[in-house]
């Protein structure tokens, strides 16, 4: 299949002012309590780099992971960002004490002009960042493939608001459509943009984002969901129940996601997975999944789309989680929205706490506990009977319901302060507001712990030009 005019257009107009892209794809192997990194391959994408030159250095401090790459004769940091990975929420699984298991992950930079150190941080005991793998990239190698694979399809122009390098660059992928669906993706992906670019700070800012979308056809019409004998093989590889959770959508095969989207200028990648049942999910600087038909497909684009951009952290702490519990003694979270709360007077929010508010902030928690048991325990039995996905929908809004006029009509609804219950725990860990896109299926807006965050986002590859790129985060 031949690239698209478009495509062609774009490459031709940024070519001269931008290098292309360059990606070093490897392997994550490890259990619990270790893990390695191997190369796998080097490649130069198709397009030019995305980016703007005085935006490659990350200073958000978001992410489990963070990449340097820098000039190998100066030591001169070039380029920087921070990211989570699948391997990174398998570790913490009970699976990843049982044995190993290894995930492809990538780092996309600016192509050097010649030898580069890349090197590979994580986060330690204390969230300090430690490096943990590095390697010598040499542009110039004979194995560096600068090859295309075979086009996904035509680039579809969502929204263009000026150059790649000047904007938020964001890609929506469709995954389980066929060829005959192709409508169905573009109209899915309009409908689930309509919903982000009402939400705030994404519809102040809407003329910050360029919006793409590419859609390879799938040989039958939707994706695998193992917990019920389903398996396809779409062309991204998107499935359902990602580590034994039924509603939790990934795809597991880096080469097809990178290869497809290599075809786009992008920083951000949402995956639309054309399925209806309840599901999706989002890793900061990887990608977002959403099932496109479910009911509930605007909030869970969304919410998941804030894990994805901006490392926001899941404030909710009822529904069962796939991960351990933490430990006794909790570090302060690298995510902006969620605390340990380890010194009230030093709350990385103060600034927007609303005056006069207690820190911590009381809100009737033992009522909300109480009802949320009872619809946890009606939607294992509706799983576990295998009911119609329109019986959860219905206990879904119905608990959306509840909640709302539960958490709406408390005192200290719409304060900023710190409200215990997050992150998976009910003690522990605090949350910005009562309620909150992170929170709830509730009609709200992202409280506004969220919305600066994410704002920080927009602004590192939107917003003004800056100067500070030698320095090292």
């Amino acid at each position: 299949m031949r690239v698209s005019l478009l495509l062609l257009l774009l490459t031709a107009s940024t070519a001269l002012a931008a290098p292309r892209t360059f990606r070093v794809d490897y392997f994550h192997t490890g259990n619990a309590t270790e893990e390695r990194f191997s190369l796998e391959r080097l490649v130069v994408e198709p397009l030019p780099w995305p980016g703007h030159p005085t935006r490659m250095v990350d200073d958000t401090n978001l992410g489990k992971y963070l990449f340097e790459v820098r000039d190998r004769k100066t030591n001169r940091l070039l380029y920087s960002r921070g990211f989570a990975s699948i391997f990174g929420e398998w570790e913490l699984t009970g699976e990843a004490k049982q044995g190993h298991r290894t995930f492809s992950e990538s780092l996309r930079f600016p192509s050097p002009e010649g030898p580069v150190q890349v090197l590979l941080k994580k986060r330690d005991a204390q969230n300090a960042f430690r490096e943990v793998w590095s390697l010598v990239v040499d542009p110039k190698d004979p194995f560096v493939d600068p090859s295309s694979p075979p086009a996904p399809g035509a680039l579809i122009k969502f929204l263009e608001n000026g150059p790649p390098q000047d904007k938020v660059d964001f890609l929506i992928l469709g995954d389980g459509y066929t060829e005959a669906e192709r409508p169905k993706f573009e109209k899915d992906a309009r409908r689930m943009l309509d919903i982000l670019f009402s939400y705030s700070p994404f519809k102040e800012r809407k003329a910050d984002f360029n919006v793409w979308g590419l859609m390879p056809g799938a040989a039958e019409s939707g994706i695998s969901r193992p917990s019920t004998g389903i398996h396809r093989r779409p062309p991204l590889g998107s499935t359902y129940d990602a580590f034994g959770a039924e509603r939790y959508i990934l795809t597991f095969d880096n080469a097809a996601l990178r290869d497809t989207a290599a075809f786009a200028p992008y920083e951000f990648v949402e995956i639309l997975a054309n399925g209806n049942t309840y599901g999706g999910g989002g890793i900061h600087n990887l990608f977002g999944t959403v099932a496109a038909d479910s009911l509930w497909a605007p909030y869970v684009f969304v919410h998941e789309f804030g894990h994805h951009f901006a490392g926001l952290a899941d404030e909710y702490y009822s529904s069962a989680s796939v991960y351990g519990p933490a430990p006794e003694d909790r570090v302060e979270p690298w995510e902006k929205n969620v605390t340990a709360l380890k010194d009230p007077t030093q709350l990385k929010w103060k600034d927007l706490v609303t005056p006069g508010t207690p820190i911590p902030t009381p809100w009737n928690q033992v009522a909300f506990d109480a009802h949320s048991v009872q619809i946890q325990q009606r939607r294992q039995k509706i799983r576990a009977e295998r009911k119609p996905e329109a019986e959860m929908d219905a206990l879904f809004t119905s608990q959306r319901d509840w909640e709302e006029k539960f958490l709406g009509a408390l005192k200290v609804a719409g304060k900023v302060g710190a409200f215990e219950g997050a992150m998976y725990e009910s003690r522990g860990f605090y949350r910005p507001q009562t309620d909150c896109v992170m929170f709830t299926r509730d009609r709200v807006p992202f409280c506004a712990v969220c919305q600066h965050g994410i704002s920080e986002v927009i602004d590192l590859y939107a917003g003004p030009a800056r100067t500070q790129t030698r320095k090292t985060p």
